[in-house]
């Protein structure tokens, strides 16, 4: 059974944000609020957690595309090669914000996307999440919840997303309602901006 714990994004409670961190280190799967819909992640470190959420979602680890949260631009390095600079420019612009930007991955992805040659990257305008991967020391592994109902597709209310998955997932934190549209998929892994998915994040730069 999950624990369900109110955080505030304007000052988030560090002794709280302390707690879902120890449920991530031990492997644990959580649900947090971003700028745009709420997301089910793991720590990136964790490949057993990750195997976890790709089970939930009906998908093979190694097919599976999640996108990596990070806490600032300073995390990319760790998994993405070296970035051109109006590539640089265009993730200076636009982020913390409603955007997931596919860049090319380096070799030190985890083993299961080892494969991959593009990586997700993630860093939303909402300091609940942000804080959690700066205590973590390192990316979260992120995917959006998606509901089979194709009427609502993504569940806003914090209540209702732990009465659903209180069974599956650590730990479900209340962030207050989240949105319901998605984050912006742009492509820029080789050089060009490709956009895949309009979604909040507006593609005028």
């Amino acid at each position: 059974m999950a624990q369900f714990v109110k955080i505030y994004e304007e000052n988030p409670n560090e002794r709280e944000i302390d707690k879902v961190v120890a449920i991530l280190k031990k492997g644990g799967l959580i649900i947090y609020p971003t700028d745009t819909v709420y997301g089910v992640g793991c720590d990136i470190t964790n490949a057993k957690a990750m195997s976890k959420i790709a089970k939930i979602k009906n998908i093979k680890l190694d097919k599976a595309n999640f996108s990596f949260i990070c806490y600032d631009l300073s995390n990319l390095s760790d998994y993405v090669k070296q970035i051109d600079t109006p590539t640089y420019k265009i993730l200076k612009k636009t982020l913390p914000g409603p955007y997931t930007f596919i860049l090319p991955g380096n070799n030190n992805l985890p083993k299961a996307f080892k494969n991959k040659k593009t990586v997700g990257i993630r860093i939303p305008d909402n300091m609940i999440i942000r804080e959690l991967v700066k205590k973590l020391g390192n990316p979260i592994v992120s995917t959006s919840i998606y509901d089979e109902d194709d009427l609502i597709e993504y569940t806003t209310d914090p209540e209702l997303i732990f009465e659903k998955w209180e069974s599956r997932v650590d730990i479900v934190i209340d962030g207050g309602y989240g949105g319901n549209i998605p984050s912006t998929i742009i492509d820029l892994s080789d050089g060009e901006i490709t956009v895949l998915r309009e979604g909040k994040g507006s593609i005028d730069f």
